[in-house]
């Protein structure tokens, strides 16, 4: 059976086309075997109470949808709003998925994490998940970090060495002129990275890890997923997809992650010479 495999992977899956090129690929940072291992696993049930958005700590402008996985802001003039999960969490690497459309953000779209007591409204508009030193946040139109109600740097770091065209230049024959960046446009979908026993957070885009994000933040604190908007009729919708405790990841886990890897993504699983329960385990979840 190891010599059929051998034999397709080094012939059968040359005849599969590659998948389109990401405009993030360029800016993407190889990840941990330990966020790889869980970006490939199942997500959980959407059940899952970390999956749902709080109903008490929401801003009154905002209205949950019947299983609490959807918030939608009310077109509310000179507001800023927010939400934050119901479920934080202390330990573990664990990921989620934030989607909002780019077509309903506007200004001031943040996602990121919080503690138990970030603000979530305030007159005007403003930058809410990130405007204190209880709340981390990924300003979306500007891809501008926030902590302290100060915005740092520019978000992914690769961004200013981009050469796929994402980052688009305004050039002069003058010797003092500067490059102008256009910010990137975030797809809809977004994974968000928090590893808790680090203390860090990240986010991947478009199947690419962008890198550490926010480094630092407190550990042994219970902290949790975040939104903030000024856009009328943004919906935005919330899933936990998986975790990790600080354990060591299982053989069978890192066997599958190494067979994963040398597959790469030109592979389709039906066609492995395997029993139908190893493809399965097999399958790519995300």
């Amino acid at each position: 059976m190891g010599l059929s495999l051998s034999v397709w992977l080094f012939g059968g899956a040359a005849d599969i086309p590659p998948p389109p090129p990401s405009a993030f690929k360029p800016m993407s940072v190889p990840t941990s075997s330990r966020l790889a291992i869980a970006l490939s696993s199942a997500p959980v049930s959407p059940p899952d109470r970390r999956s749902h958005w709080s109903s008490v700590h929401c801003s009154p402008n905002l209205s949950l949808s019947r299983c609490r996985q959807e918030v939608t802001r009310s077109p509310a003039e000179l507001s800023s709003d927010g939400v934050r999960a119901e479920a934080g969490v202390r330990s573990g690497l664990h990921v989620w998925e934030v989607v909002w459309s780019p077509c309903h953000r506007g200004s001031h779209a943040v996602l990121g994490v919080s503690k138990r007591d970030c603000p979530l409204q305030a007159s005007g508009y403003a930058v809410l998940v990130g405007g204190d030193l209880q709340s981390w946040g990924w300003e979306l139109k500007t891809n501008r970090l926030w902590h302290g109600g100060q915005t740092l740097e520019v978000y992914p770091a690769e961004q200013g060495r981009n050469l796929a065209g994402v980052l688009k230049a305004q050039r002069s024959t003058a010797r003092n002129t500067k490059r102008v960046e256009t910010p990137l446009l975030i797809p809809e979908s977004i994974l968000m990275v928090l590893d808790a026993d680090v203390g860090t957070l990240g986010f991947v885009v478009d199947g690419c890890f962008l890198g550490v994000a926010f480094k630092e933040l407190p550990r042994g604190v219970e902290l949790f997923p975040a939104v903030s908007s000024v856009r009328g009729g943004a919906n935005i919708r919330l899933r936990y997809l998986t975790g990790t405790t600080c354990d060591p990841p299982a053989l069978t886990a890192l066997s599958g992650l190494s067979i994963r890897q040398c597959l790469g993504q030109r592979w389709q699983t039906d066609k492995l010479p395997l029993p139908p329960v190893l493809q399965r385990y097999l399958l790519p979840h995300h």
